[in-house]
């Protein structure tokens, strides 16, 4: 009996090893995003509402620590973060918290939780500080669960939200638009920036449309590569979000492609291949070194 119990413990063993080599195994482009599920709740709002949501702090706070780099990549300083600001941060993160969210007018809702899902991405990344991948913050609930992404990081209403619970849950299957692709932050190189101002309502349309712009014209977002278009995973990933297809991800990049970009998808390229570069949107040293001389 204790033979047979050591062997069905060495075939359990064998068994979950063999599932966590295969699926580190898997690339990064093939891997599946969480679908579009709506989380009901979060749909009640007040078309008649005229409160604004202050987001003052989110602006100081990147203002204070986000670079544009010469790459046009913008980068946190995470590693200079001060006390005083982690507080500036903290404070902004609660008062979003203490917000009731279901009695705001929609555009208002928006820019809501796409500036808490930022800021709470900041915050998970300095939590776990250094790091070198925000993949590297293995705090999701799951066995092969990757990243701080699935953890309840704020409470809201009461509620328990996760970040992917503002994303997939929220985000995405309230208001449809894929340019909210360009404005939630995974705190990697290959996304999308991260922008030097909080969103809001009032510059909603205006803003969504210079990141979709900012990304798509960027190496990282498309480039030609021979005959073909190497284009960012997010596109593979969220597919279904920018039309289904191909020629659906194509029409939406032509929306907002400068030339040569537009002259090439006109003359009927097709996407080649996908790519994702998951190393930490942090400053170069150099950058942090000129922070601490002038100090925080």
């Amino acid at each position: 009996m204790l033979e047979l119990r050591r062997l069905d413990a060495v075939r359990t063993f064998a068994v979950v090893m063999f599932a966590a080599m295969w699926w580190l195994m898997i690339p990064v482009a093939s891997q599946a995003a969480p679908d579009s599920k709506l989380w009901e709740h979060w749909t009640a709002h007040d078309p008649d509402s005229t409160t604004s949501v202050d987001h003052g702090k989110w602006d100081e706070f990147l203002i204070k620590y986000l670079f544009p780099g010469e790459d046009k990549i913008f980068r946190m300083a995470y590693g200079e973060v001060s006390e005083r600001y982690r507080k500036t941060l903290d404070s902004y993160i609660a008062a979003l918290a203490a917000v009731t969210v279901s009695e705001l007018n929609r555009p208002e809702q928006k820019a809501y939780w796409i500036n808490l899902y930022n800021a709470l991405t900041v915050r998970s990344v300095l939590d776990a500080y250094p790091v070198t991948s925000i993949r590297d913050i293995d705090i999701s609930p799951g066995l092969f669960a990757d990243g701080p992404w699935g953890k309840p990081l704020v409470v809201v209403e009461d509620l328990e939200v996760s970040l992917d619970d503002i994303e997939h849950r929220i985000l995405r299957p309230i208001w449809k638009d894929p340019r909210i692709h360009y404005a939630v932050n995974c705190a990697a190189i290959g996304c999308p920036n991260l922008s030097w101002h909080a969103y809001t309502a009032r510059k909603m349309e205006r803003q969504l449309g210079e990141a979709a712009r900012a990304y798509i014209n960027h190496p990282r977002g498309a480039r030609r590569d021979g005959g073909r278009l190497v284009v960012s995973s997010l596109f593979d990933w969220y597919a279904e979000d920018f039309g289904g297809s191909e020629a659906g991800v194509l029409r939406h990049l032509a929306q907002y492609a400068d030339a040569p970009l537009a002259s090439a998808i006109a003359d009927g390229v097709s996407i080649g291949g996908y790519e994702y570069d998951w190393a930490l949107n942090s400053v170069a040293p150099v950058v942090a070194d000129r922070l601490r001389k002038r100090g925080s």
